[in-house]
């Protein structure tokens, strides 16, 4: 399930409905563009928590998964700690899957 996470968000990000690195994703956010934040596992303590307040403040879905390396690798770049979703549709998707995997992994 992972794999089909990762290659998902890649399609999302081919489509141009992704954004990465935290200044970029921050400046999403703020101008209401961010429909869904996705922070790697892996991230800081500071960098999840600075991300959940701003998401809460703003009404924008957060979910925790993958890891840098792979979030980096699937968006086309280097290591990313967050990623953003444009797209409400891949959005949609993406939150489904995510909480499809924890739900079967119990988390």
């Amino acid at each position: 399930m992972g794999n089909r996470i990762y290659s998902f968000l890649g399609l999302a990000t081919k489509a141009g409905k992704t954004v990465s690195g935290e200044e970029r994703c921050i400046s999403a956010i703020k101008k209401g563009k961010a429909c869904l934040v996705i922070i790697a596992e892996d991230a800081a303590n500071n960098t999840k928590v600075r991300f959940e307040e701003i998401c809460r403040y703003k009404g924008v879905e957060v979910r925790i998964f993958g890891k840098k390396e792979l979030l980096g690798k699937f968006t086309g770049k280097d290591s990313r700690a967050v990623v953003v979703i444009l797209d409400r549709n891949f959005a949609k998707e993406l939150v489904a899957m995510i909480d499809s995997q924890k739900a079967e992994l119990g988390v």
